[in-house]
């Protein structure tokens, strides 16, 4: 008699192993933060965590120094010990279920945390002279051109200490600190439904500067009439630097021609020395051209317009080693090294 086969087909998962089909099988909560919490291991959050920012495995791998069979296991397991599926493969293409991206959230506040105890521990282990730890600060565009001399003079203090530079748009920065992929941030103060601490440490000064010999760069009192003929050049839309400009113009009942949108300020301040146009910018971003009298400071009344340096860290996470000394050296030091003249 022919014997029948009653195993279940096989099939495949995002990982790319195949695996029984009850091998992902319901189970009641209970079952589930069980054999969670029984099995899980730093090591497999860590390689979650890899495999759910890159949504590659061999990106995940090759980050981890791992093999990709070894990563793509790990993965399977901690589905398995979950009872759910995390990563969903399309083809090619690997995106995460919604529970897949919960779990992201929450591996991510898990290995904060560890991070946090592991300095806290470690400052046990401090002499005079042996500072270290890692510090992963974000800042905005305009910050990067002071943030290396706050690190550098932080350094001094820290011997011992590694930095991680982020510099991004404002809106990908609050993003990643909310996310847990940044300890720290400096930008101006994030918006109010953002879970985020924010302390002033510094002013942030914004003038409307025009290429060096402009007529109107002798002049000592500018009223902002005299600008509604002048050729602008406009930061990108929903640049933070933009929209401050808008309201101030809004406030000044006044209209300006606007000659061309460009991104970034290192563009826009070649397009104002080339006589395009002239601009409303960061003081902090043109200081080697003032210096060296390529661009000049318009002197309008009630200018320079003034915005806060922020320090930013997550409201539900406690500051402590290299981050809570880098929070202290800023709030201490930051006004003077982040100073620019006009």
């Amino acid at each position: 008699m022919k014997r029948v086969d009653t195993q279940k087909p096989v099939r495949t998962g995002a990982s790319g192993i195949s695996r029984k089909e009850t091998s992902l099988a319901p189970q009641s909560a209970t079952q589930a933060r069980e054999n969670w919490l029984k099995n899980l291991t730093l090591r497999q959050l860590r390689i979650f965590e890899a495999v759910a920012s890159n949504l590659n495995y061999s990106r995940a791998a090759d980050q981890l120094s791992l093999s990709q069979p070894a990563v793509s296991m790990q993965v399977q397991q901690l589905e398995i010990d979950l009872g759910l599926q995390l990563l969903v493969k399309q083809g090619k293409k690997v995106t995460l279920s919604q529970a897949g991206e919960e779990m992201l959230r929450q591996t991510r506040r898990i290995l904060n945390q560890v991070l946090i105890a592991e300095e806290a521990i470690s400052a046990f282990h401090v002499t005079e002279g042996s500072r270290g730890g890692v510090l992963h600060l974000g800042v905005v565009p305009t910050a990067h051109y002071f943030a290396p001399k706050l690190l550098m003079a932080f350094a001094q203090e820290w011997p011992g200490v590694k930095f991680k530079l982020t510099v991004d748009r404002r809106d990908a920065i609050l993003g990643m600190l909310q996310e847990h992929q940044l300890d720290v941030a400096i930008a101006g103060y994030p918006p109010s439904e953002a879970d985020l601490e924010a302390e002033t440490f510094a002013q942030h000064p914004h003038c409307i500067v025009a290429a060096a010999g402009h007529a109107l760069s002798k002049k000592r009192q500018i009223h902002w009439d005299a600008l509604k003929d002048e050729p602008f050049i406009f930061r990108e839309p929903n640049s933070a630097t933009r929209q401050f400009f808008e309201h101030l113009l809004q406030a000044q009942s006044l209209q300006v021609k606007v000659s061309m949108e460009l991104s970034g300020n290192e563009t826009i301040k070649q397009a104002v020395m080339a006589g395009m146009g002239i601009s409303f910018l960061s003081a902090h971003t043109f200081q080697i051209e003032l210096e060296a009298g390529r661009l000049a400071v318009l002197h309008l009344e009630d200018m320079p317009k003034m915005l806060d340096w922020c320090l930013l860290h997550r409201r539900d996470s406690f500051l402590s080693g290299v981050n809570n000394a880098f929070r202290s050296f800023v709030m201490l030091h930051g006004a003077r090294l982040a100073q620019c003249h006009i």
